[in-house]
């Protein structure tokens, strides 16, 4: 798991290409210190494991299903990206609980300056919509940040100075692609919903539960 609190920017070094998968090797620094084989790190907020490693740089391989949901495709020699160790038991939950797996992506819509924030517009995939709210969190290339506002089909972030400069968002642009992972608790929930019992609370599920007796129902 991730906390969605970007560590370092790193930069794509080399890419191996295959018909739908590939190979990344990511020039880095911070992210490697107590890392080994068999680890992960979430590059642009997809979890992706640690396969060889040296003193700058560590590779993973990217699967179809990973290149199907991200903007994997689009990187470049050169792109930067931003860059999470997995989440420790002792570390503090400075952003908000990320599984590393990316539901889709979204395209910004514009990028405006207000003051001391970059207010950022995003349009994801219409689907994934139901799952972001107002003031809810939301990971944009593996970046936790509140969605600020909400549109039917778009929502925004505001980004603080802090944010942008300890990641790569604001090198983005107007038209570019970025990594999307839902609030993972809405999806939970709806899925509870939608495969619990139809019927509501009833006196026999109570009696199930062992629980009838105690609340003199």
């Amino acid at each position: 798991m991730f906390t969605g609190i970007v560590e370092e920017i790193g930069h794509i070094h080399h890419i191996s290409k295959a018909r739908q998968s590939e190979r990344l090797v990511i020039s880095c620094q911070k992210v490697l210190e107590g890392t080994k084989i068999g680890d992960s790190i979430a590059v642009n907020g997809t979890c992706l494991t640690v396969t060889a490693m040296n003193s700058s740089s560590f590779a993973a391989d990217v699967t179809p299903e990973t290149m199907r949901r991200t903007a994997f495709s689009l990187f470049r020699p050169g792109t930067p990206v931003n860059l999470e160790r997995a989440l420790r038991l002792s570390d503090r939950l400075g952003g908000h609980i990320m599984m590393g797996h990316v539901d889709g992506t979204g395209r910004i819509l514009s990028m405006e300056k207000e003051d001391n924030a970059v207010n950022i517009t995003i349009s994801p995939e219409r689907k994934w919509m139901r799952y972001i709210i107002e003031k809810g969190s939301v990971a944009v290339d593996g970046i936790s940040l509140t969605v600020a506002e909400r549109t039917e089909s778009t929502f925004s972030i505001a980004l603080i100075p802090h944010t942008g400069s300890e990641t790569a968002l604001l090198m983005k642009h107007a038209g570019d692609v970025v990594n999307i992972e839902c609030d993972y608790l809405g999806k939970y929930v709806e899925q509870l919903l939608n495969e619990g019992p139809k019927e509501g609370l009833t006196m026999s599920m109570l009696e199930s539960l062992g629980h009838g007796g105690h609340y003199g129902v």
